[in-house]
């Protein structure tokens, strides 16, 4: 995506210190949280959620990066380890891991975003960093961070928020709501309304946050340390700063996702939160289409992973009734399809399906084994399931519902425990 000010924004991006949010479990994800945090879930075949803000953070060129973490962090914390340790110290680029650690005192976790960043300030000031941005760690999109810099030094902010519009019933109770003046500077924040306010002109439509926030490094500072000894607030951003900062005068401004949304010519903004099992089912199977709304084959804004050495992905024979074939799907690499027929699906990597499986609309996450004559239909397989041969599942939904989770729009949800078996690893 070209930019107006190249040299401009790459002095800003090397001032920056990005802190990523990654503590939360995501609790609407269901059964596929139960071991993991949500940004730690797997996504599009071989990457991770996390894997797309810690990009855009390379991308941007922002490379002193800390993971903020607290639930059930393992796998997260395993996985920056082994696929994101490329960084060189000597240069003073690193991604470092910020453990919930009881900093402060010895009674309490992270109680709010605010918190979990005022928890780390001792860190945060070592860095010195002019700039400080601010990331959830669970969502899916491409974005240029530079822009938004340039932007919020452009308007002399003290505070910018991202944002993007959103359909009022889609934003009520589940995002913050903004009112923006004509120079995009905000004049009212809610944080997830039920009724929001609608943009003027567009009774319909939102101004929605993003949870994605650039700072003035002192300045951040010293409103965590107000923040911090104010005994009503809840010490979250959108609770407490972001209103307390409109209220009190401080220029606080609106950044529009479109005006950094990296994507080729034609194809629309894409941000996603996959924070449900059908919103998640919706988005991987997106990535199987023709032409989907996120390009994840943009050599020019890579996505990065760790991803296992594994050998390429096989289909084997071809007899009828005994056809290995894989139709509208993205199969990762360690995959054999054995006689077996995948339509519309998406099978991250080792996955192995039997001998007359039939597999449509799955999502199937790694190291799964599926057996002969099995039928998957709309489902969500969690990592490390043993579907046994002849199983059916998406075809009845009452007789699913007796063992597995199914949604309102009818996504079969099905992990390890719910088969009965053991959890044969970290997820």
């Amino acid at each position: 995506m070209p930019k107006e000010y190249p040299r401009f924004v790459s002095l800003l991006t090397k001032n920056t210190v990005a802190l990523i949010l990654a503590g939360g479990r995501g609790s609407r994800l269901k059964q596929l949280t139960d071991w993991r945090a949500k940004p730690g879930v797997p996504f599009g075949g071989k990457f991770r959620i996390i894997d797309f803000p810690l990009s855009n953070c390379m991308n941007s060129q922002i490379r002193r990066i800390g993971v903020i973490t607290q639930y059930k962090s393992h796998s997260l914390i395993k996985h920056i380890q082994r696929g994101w340790g490329f960084l060189r110290g000597e240069f003073n680029e690193f991604v470092e891991l910020l453990p919930a650690q009881q900093r402060i005192d010895e009674e309490t976790w992270y109680k709010g975003t605010a918190d979990a960043v005022y928890q780390n300030l001792d860190i945060l000031r070592v860095y010195k960093p002019e700039y400080v941005v601010i990331l959830a760690g669970d969502h899916i999109y491409k974005m240029d961070y530079g822009e938004m810099l340039a932007s919020h030094v452009n308007n002399e902010a003290d505070m910018t928020v991202a944002c993007i519009e959103v359909p009022v019933r889609e934003a009520a109770g589940a995002f913050g709501v903004m009112t923006v003046d004509e120079e995009s500077r905000i004049t009212q924040f809610s944080e997830k309304p039920q009724h929001p306010t609608p943009m003027p002109g567009k009774s319909d439509v939102a101004l929605c946050s993003m949870g994605i926030y650039v700072f003035n490094a002192a300045f951040l500072f010293e409103q965590l340390v107000r923040d911090a000894d104010d005994s009503h607030s809840k010490h979250d951003f959108g609770i407490d700063i972001i209103p307390h900062l409109i209220k009190a005068g401080y220029r606080v401004y609106a950044h529009s996702f479109t005006e950094s949304c990296v994507h080729g010519e034609n194809e629309p903004d894409y941000w996603r939160d996959v924070g449900t099992v059908d919103a998640y089912w919706e988005a991987n199977l997106d990535l199987a289409r023709v032409t989907p709304d996120l390009n994840l084959y943009d050599k020019s804004w890579p996505i990065w992973t760790y991803q296992e050495q594994l050998p390429p992905a096989k289909f084997v024979f071809d007899e009828d009734q005994r056809r290995g074939m894989a139709v509208d799907s993205m199969v990762s690499g360690g995959c054999i399809i054995s006689g077996a027929m995948v339509k519309r699906s998406v099978l991250f990597s080792n996955v192995h399906v039997g001998e007359g499986a039939f597999l449509e609309e799955a999502v199937v996450l790694p190291d799964t084994r599926i057996g002969r004559g099995a039928v998957l239909k709309k489902v969500v397989i969690d990592k490390g399931c043993l579907i046994p041969p002849g199983m059916s599942i998406g075809v009845n939904r009452a007789e699913d519902e007796k063992r597995f989770l199914v949604t309102d729009r009818g996504v079969t949800l099905v992990t390890p425990e719910m088969l009965g078996q053991d959890i044969h690893h970290f997820r």
